[in-house]
């Protein structure tokens, strides 16, 4: 699985994960600002983006499509930064390829497993839709709006269309981001074990990670580091970036 990235800057190599429905183009901002001190490589996962569509997803083959990526790069070993499902990425990654990693940022998720029906509405209000039928992107948004209200999380998804030549096609492979939704509610396994550097980074506002998820999140991350965001709920890196940013540099320093 050959990734779609972009490579910013110079020094330490610092892969950014986007989470569900995303694409490293949500991280570019941050990335640029990271890349002033680093070497930052921003990737779109499998079934996300401009990377392949894949019929399988797991966080085993997120973690091999990324230890594939930086061996193409001639990247020994880097530090990995991922949101949400990004983090958990970040995650397996660093217990399957320790090797591999100079330490892992996980931003809003934790290390166990999360309750069916987080993204019911959303995919209620996709999969329905026929964009063969939409010429313009306010039409589509108009479907959208009859199942989700929220303007910042419509316009979010709309971030997924694509022009064709004749009508519009998702970036997103959501359908069977749907089918397999299970593999993405996951946790990292207990027996799992990453002695390195490891930071989780949480909304004050997000429900996410919890005080009482910590004593799992040790038990396979025995050097993990807690910082809490206040004020930001679960889009960290867009509601608070100076924040997050200032919290990133102390780490990598």
């Amino acid at each position: 699985m050959k990734l779609n990235h972009k490579i910013l800057g110079e020094g330490t190599p610092i892969v950014i994960l986007h989470g569900l429905f995303g694409m490293l183009d949500n991280w570019m901002t941050f990335g640029k600002a990271l890349a002033e001190k680093y070497k930052v490589i921003l990737v779109d996962h499998r079934n996300h983006g401009k990377s392949p569509h894949s019929d399988e997803i797991s966080f085993e083959l997120y973690a091999q499509d990324l230890k594939e990526l930086i061996d193409d790069l001639n990247i020994p070993r880097a530090y990995v930064l991922g949101h949400s499902m990004g983090g958990k990425t970040a995650m397996y990654f660093a217990t399957r390829y320790p090797k591999s990693t100079l330490g892992i940022i996980s931003v809003d998720i934790g290390a166990h497993g999360y309750y069916k029906g987080n993204h019911d509405e959303i995919f209620d209000a996709i999969l329905p839709i026929d964009l063969n039928k939409y010429g313009r992107r306010g039409e589509i948004d108009d479907a959208l709006s009859t199942k989700i209200s929220i303007l910042p999380t419509r316009q979010f998804l709309l971030k997924n269309l694509s022009r064709t030549d004749s009508s519009y096609k998702w970036k997103a492979n959501f359908q069977v981001l749907h089918d397999q939704y299970d593999e993405i509610r996951k946790a990292v396994p207990e027996g799992s074990l990453y002695k390195g550097p490891s930071l989780i980074i949480r909304g004050g506002n997000s429900p996410y990670v919890r005080i009482q998820d910590m004593e799992y999140i040790q038990s396979i991350f025995p050097a993990v580091l807690l910082e809490t965001v206040e004020n930001a709920g679960h889009w960290v890196h867009a509601e608070k970036p100076k924040e997050l940013l200032g919290i990133v540099h102390d780490f990598l320093e």
